[in-house]
């Protein structure tokens, strides 16, 4: 008994240390950015079909060090355009990521991660590179407002 709710507590505290919070509403984040004082990181990727995408969300996205930085300076912001049907988004999210593409990424580069500040202003541009998390945070706070 004891076991079971020590695992319970444990997988619930690694689950919440895991989980990042990703947005996919221009809207909040702006109001998020706004509150806290901090950018917004777009991400535009296609979960499942893209090699470079898939590389930067698991080289440096999903790092512990990108996540506690990313907590405390960073509103997150993802625009997802898988291309298999199992993956397909609901189609109010679809239209959201088709808007933000047209103002954001016309020329549809995948990954692309903008740098916004809180009023949805672009202070940069980047995508994938062979980097380690540290150096790529580096690279994102390199665009000033």
């Amino acid at each position: 008994m004891k076991n079971s709710l020590f695992l319970g507590v444990f997988l619930f505290i690694s689950l919440g240390i895991q989980s990042q919070n990703w947005h996919t509403d221009m809207d909040e984040a702006k109001t998020m950015a706004s509150q806290n004082n901090q950018k917004i990181i777009l991400v535009f990727k296609g979960s499942d079909w893209c090699a470079p995408c898939i590389k930067l969300e698991r080289e440096v996205l999903s790092t512990e060090y990108f996540r506690t930085y990313a907590k405390e300076h960073f509103v997150l912001l993802e625009a997802d355009f898988p291309k298999r049907k199992k993956n397909a988004l609901p189609d109010d999210l679809q239209k959201k990521n088709n808007e933000l593409a047209e103002r954001y990424n016309k020329r549809g580069v995948f990954p692309f991660v903008v740098v916004l500040d809180k009023d949805g202003n672009v202070l940069g541009e980047t995508g994938y590179f062979k980097t380690t998390p540290e150096a790529y945070v580096t690279h994102l706070e390199s665009f000033k407002g």
